[in-house]
């Protein structure tokens, strides 16, 4: 099976589902679990407690409810046997037409530049779910929330200026995704480099951590910071 990361959607099978259903829950959140169940929808990989090396290691899994059951997050845990695969949030250019008309075109514009420089915007968030779901995540203002995997600190930079020119009613919000699931906030990285701020907070599948120097973030890379 593919390695878990943050973000990463998760299927669980029926019996997986059977597992979650046969829990304590107040009457809200079993009706959105049972809605989740009957219709097939998936899960997010959320952190991680530390690893484990069987298969019957449990996984941390999220849910964002939709605006009718009070955006609620739902925490649970399956046995990775229970996860039948596991899959990406929607790349940008699929979920564009989510947007007010009047940034569409900008959203679009964002995510051939970012593919330009080798990297695809995947949303998550409310605009993630509403795409996988159908249901109504979205609210007035809700922020478009991306991450995008990037190999170096340039492609970093190049990825955040990207990030940074998109002009729009929504804001845009996400991470840069660094080799060996190390994400950092695009705009911290940004104040970072520029260095507006001594320490930048990276998030891992296990848990977060704050780092002052690049090669803590990338061991190999060239230039020290």
């Amino acid at each position: 099976m593919t390695p878990l990361h943050r973000h990463q959607v998760a299927w669980p099978s029926p019996a997986g589902w059977q597992r979650v259903l046969v829990r304590e829950w107040d009457a809200p959140a079993r009706a959105c679990l049972q809605h989740w169940a009957t219709h097939g929808l998936p899960l997010v990989v959320t952190r991680q407690p530390e690893p484990q090396d069987t298969l019957t290691r449990d996984v941390a899994l999220g849910l964002s409810a939709p605006n009718r059951w009070q955006r609620r997050r739902l925490a649970l845990q399956l046995p990775l046997s229970d996860v039948l695969y596991l899959d990406e949030f929607p790349a940008l250019e699929r979920v564009a037409g989510q947007l007010p008309m009047a940034d569409r075109a900008a959203a679009r514009r964002l995510a051939q530049t970012l593919q330009n420089l080798g990297c695809t915007a995947r949303v998550y968030g409310s605009h993630g779910w509403q795409h996988l779901t159908g249901l109504d995540h979205l609210r007035p203002g809700s922020d478009l929330d991306v991450w995008l995997a990037v190999s170096d600190a340039e492609q970093a930079d190049e990825a955040a200026s990207a990030l940074a020119s998109f002009s729009a009613s929504t804001r845009l919000d996400g991470e840069l995704v660094f080799p060996g699931d190390t994400a950092v906030a695009w705009r911290e990285w940004q104040a970072w480099r520029e260095g507006r701020t001594r320490a930048l907070l990276v998030k891992r599948l296990h848990g977060p951590d704050a780092i002052t120097r690049l090669s803590a973030l990338l061991p190999h890379a060239a230039v020290p910071a």
